[in-house]
């Protein structure tokens, strides 16, 4: 039997992969004392592997595919297919930006202030070209852990780190002074394996129904019964833009309307459609939402 061998990040990403997965229809099994995770498909052969790794390890055909943010991808300057881009900003604060930051009191205003001076950041490789690119001499050094804490203590001028909100670098009395990259997650594949019909077939069904729960996130359905009389006035307060599903009742003059929505938004859409004359409104869950 053919079977795709697919890296899903082990680290920060894991939990909502393995949960995104599931709402897709995927369950894995995944054992503290193993790299290689059980799934419920006979064609997918899995391996938990860090993020950081992962397109080093699709390029050179160790995977098949793989699942990393865009960020790692450039920086180990992997030659993969970006498949597909999978919005893990549903579920995660997604996406992320590596910035180049200094203390609050330092006097660089701007890259070209960093000429000379020592930067430390777990993005060595990518640091490295863009400062390159932009002709600026700096002394990149790879961070274990604590970047931020380093720039406080004096042990380098500036970091590039990843932030979500900034908050982070707030509380270490750090400020921004240039984006180097936004980064989002992407489903990645080897050149090779994408140029076989079964693995890019498999591939791309995969990737169909990640979307579609991706997609469902933070959505639900809500379904109801409306007389003739009342259809105009009850789609009159739906969301803009919803297109909602309307089918004839066996029952003369009433109809069944379907529309799927942001869950946030039911709490105060229900009440208006029960003044406008709804009747048997339910509201109800959604694993994928595929268009």
């Amino acid at each position: 039997m053919k079977t795709l061998k697919l890296g899903i990040p082990k680290g920060s990403l894991q939990d909502k992969t393995v949960e995104i997965f599931k709402k897709a229809g995927f369950d894995i099994y995944i054992s503290s004392r193993s790299y290689t995770p059980g799934v419920d498909d006979p064609e997918i052969s899995l391996v938990l592997i860090r993020a950081q790794e992962m397109s080093r390890y699709v390029a050179d055909g160790a995977l098949d595919c793989g699942i990393t943010g865009e960020d790692w991808i450039l920086e180990n300057d992997s030659d993969v297919v970006r498949v597909a881009e999978l919005l893990y900003s549903k579920v995660t604060a997604n996406p992320v930006r590596w910035v180049v930051a200094v203390k609050n009191e330092s006097p660089i205003k701007k890259i070209e202030d960093l000429q000379g001076k020592r930067i430390a950041t777990e993005l060595v490789g990518f640091t490295k070209r863009f400062f390159k690119k932009n002709k600026i001499d700096v002394d990149v050094e790879f961070s274990w852990g604590a970047t931020e804490v380093k720039v406080g203590a004096g042990l380098v001028d500036a970091i590039v780190d990843l932030t979500e909100t900034g908050s982070s670098l707030k509380a270490n009395n750090l400020r921004e002074i240039a984006t180097l990259c936004t980064s989002t997650t992407k489903f990645i594949a080897n050149k090779t394996s994408h140029k076989d019909d079964w693995k890019r077939r498999k591939m791309e069904h995969v990737v169909m129904l990640l979307r579609g729960a991706l997609e469902a996130v933070g959505k639900v359905g809500l379904k109801m019964n409306l007389k003739k009389e009342n259809l105009d006035a009850i789609i009159s307060v739906l969301p803009a833009l919803k297109k909602p599903t309307i089918s004839h009742l066996t029952v003369e003059g009433w109809y069944a309307l379907e529309v799927i929505l942001e869950e946030k938004e039911v709490r105060k859409l229900v009440p208006q459609l029960k003044e406008k004359g709804a009747e048997g409104i339910i509201e109800y869950p959604l694993n994928k939402v595929i268009y």
